[in-house]
């Protein structure tokens, strides 16, 4: 059983079901009934058309239960006028499930969720282990999200910025249990962007390539972090970066920047480098003023001084970080990487462990508890 397959076809139809008028809760049970009896049936009598054989196994299941509805007799007649014969229609609806399960009444956390279910197809249990919580709290959460969507009509335009956030958070979960969350974002971003033609489509899929081409030097066997400038760059996959690149490009070509495309350039620099010593620094500024002027973001202009603090000495990435709020994320540990650049390690080594304090992930503690460990050792 090729359940690569069932995953792929799982939106399509999905879409095809709430296309014909199924609400979509019910329409997402009975999908996920006619894929179980998928499992059971296709190992000894594969179908020549998958596609059409889970519509109409799906479509079956639905009705089944809609028969105990008192609108089963309307919702019939209404269909089976416009149920095509034969194998399933070609149209893909795929884009527009995007965008369902993106709506904006869900809260973020439900939208990556229902997205991973409906769009991705995994079970409710992947979805939870990647999420580190209770089957029974991702089934609530996706019931939830799933009734919120059931009454939109599907045939209003979506909000791609929406979907691409969504697909981000997916990838930004990296992988835990046995789903890889940046795989599957990866393949639901190519998804997409065979589905629409938008630059910023695009800049996510890059950026999400050429991010991905380092993930294997990112951490030591153990867990523990390892820095950009000290990732080992001929471990680097090269085939995602000429890929990211070759797609970045094309995208930037079309002069309709977007922050994701704009995340791309800065990405690509960096993979462009041979060493961390060589890197274009100069231009990585140019771009987050780019990125800081298209989204506004504090963050941004945060990793901004970072950049100035490698283009223009510390002591100038300092003075740019003086003018944000030191409450944002990560503001101490890049205030002491730029002190530890200027010299002052007594006051770095005191930032690296406010920072560690403050952290979000057992890798990132360890991570700058070592580096004022570090400094601590080095001073007289």
């Amino acid at each position: 059983m090729d359940e690569t397959l069932l995953r792929s076809l799982t939106p399509g139809v999905l879409a095809i079901l709430v296309r014909r008028g199924a609400d979509f809760a019910a329409a997402e049970d009975a999908v996920q009934d006619a894929l179980v009896e998928a499992l059971r049936a296709w190992q000894a009598d594969p179908p020549r058309d998958p596609k059409g054989w889970l519509v109409t196994v799906a479509w079956r299941k639905f009705l089944d239960a809609a028969r105990a509805e008192t609108a089963r007799r309307r919702r019939e007649d209404v269909v089976e006028a416009e149920v095509p014969s034969g194998p399933a229609a070609t149209v893909d609806d795929t884009l527009q499930l995007y965008f369902l399960c993106a709506h904006p009444s869900l809260t973020p956390s439900s939208a990556v969720a229902l997205t991973l279910r409906a769009v991705g197809g995994l079970t409710t249990r992947q979805i939870a282990q990647a999420y580190l919580v209770p089957e029974a709290t991702m089934a609530q959460r996706i019931s939830r999200a799933k009734r919120t969507v059931s009454g939109v009509r599907f045939d209003q335009p979506g909000d791609v910025a929406t979907v691409l956030r969504v697909l981000y958070l997916v990838f930004n979960e990296g992988y835990s249990g046995d789903v890889d969350l940046a795989a599957e974002a990866i393949r639901l971003t190519r998804q997409l962007a065979a589905a629409i033609d938008h630059p910023e489509v695009a800049g996510l899929l890059a950026l999400m390539l050429l991010h991905h081409a380092r993930r294997a030097t990112r951490t030591e066997p153990g867990g523990r972090l390892v820095p950009l400038a000290g990732q080992d760059r001929s471990r680097w996959d090269t085939t995602l970066i000429a890929e990211g690149v070759e797609i970045l490009q094309a995208a930037l070509a079309r002069d309709r920047l977007g922050e994701f495309q704009a995340q791309a350039a800065i990405a690509a620099l960096h993979a462009d480098a041979p060493d961390a010593a060589e890197t274009d620094w100069v231009q990585i500024v140019e771009w987050y003023d780019e990125l800081a002027r298209l989204t506004g973001s504090p963050v941004v202009r945060l990793n901004r001084a970072v950049a100035v603090g490698e283009a223009d000495g510390p002591r100038a990435g300092l003075a740019a970080l003086a003018e944000l709020d030191d409450t944002l994320p990560r503001y101490a540990a890049v205030a002491a990487y730029l002190h530890e650049r200027d010299g002052d390690l007594a006051t770095a080594a005191k930032l690296y462990a406010e920072a560690a304090k403050k952290a979000s992930s057992l890798a990132e503690v360890d991570h700058l508890t070592r580096q004022a460990a570090r400094l601590n050792t080095r001073r007289p």
